[in-house]
Order: C-alpha cells, then sequence, then structure tokens
C-alpha cells in the first residue's frame, strides 16, 4: 500500500524561504514521477514542479521558476521542495503526489497516490 505524506508547510514572511517534505512509502515501481501540486482558496490545483526519480528530470510551472527547487533522496525515499523568494501568491495547500510508470508530468490523471496537504502561508 503506497502512503504519502508533506510536512514543513508553515506561515513566513514574503521574500522568505521554506522547504516542503514529502516521504512516499510503499513504491515499488521501477519507473515513476513524483510531483508538487498546489491549490489555493478558490483556485484551481495547478501543477508547481514534478521530477523523474530514476532519472531526476524535472519541470516546473513558469511561475516558480528560478525560485523553487525539486529534489529526491533515494535512500529516504523523500521528495523535497525548496521555495525561495516566496510571494504571497504562492500561499496555497500544497500536495505531493506520485505518478506511477510515468515520466515526469503535470498530468494529473496519471498520478495515483496523493497526501494530505501541507498549507504554506505568505503574509505580505
Amino acid at each position: 500500500q503506497v502512503q504519502v505524506v508533506e510536512s514543513g508547510g508553515d506561515l513566513v514572511q514574503a521574500g522568505e524561504s521554506l522547504r516542503l517534505s514529502c516521504t512516499a512509502s510503499g513504491l515499488t515501481f521501477v519507473l515513476y514521477a513524483m510531483g508538487w501540486f498546489r491549490q489555493a482558496p478558490g483556485k484551481e490545483r495547478e501543477g508547481v514542479s514534478s521530477i523523474n526519480w530514476s532519472s531526476g528530470n524535472t519541470i516546473y510551472a513558469d511561475s516558480v521558476k528560478g525560485r523553487f527547487t525539486v529534489s529526491r533522496d533515494s535512500a529516504k525515499k523523500t521528495l523535497y521542495l525548496q521555495m525561495n523568494s516566496l510571494k504571497p501568491e504562492d500561499t496555497a495547500m500544497y500536495y505531493c503526489a506520485a505518478a506511477p510508470y510515468s515520466h515526469e508530468t503535470f498530468s494529473e490523471d496519471l498520478y495515483k497516490y496523493w497526501g494530505q496537504g501541507t498549507q504554506v502561508t505568505v503574509a505580505s
């Protein structure tokens, strides 16, 4: 059984940094992608970043390029999202998800396993 758990959300000031973590237990697929998504109140969920777990290839939403960095620790089976220069518009619930048999992608249909989310609030 796959379990995905996020952590690290917090209330920060604009310009500050935050690192989110995501542990995914039970993943036995040779090929899969992990992704970070976010959903702000009244808005649709959007892809933030995704990484091909095997190759390390990554993609980012235009809104976070140059500020956010996704990485993984294969030994710890942990995914990270380093968020720098945070803006109030980054405020959202951040979700981690796993997409079996997939390369890096923002196609939500491919993500079969989701965490409960961790709240990030950026005050101006």
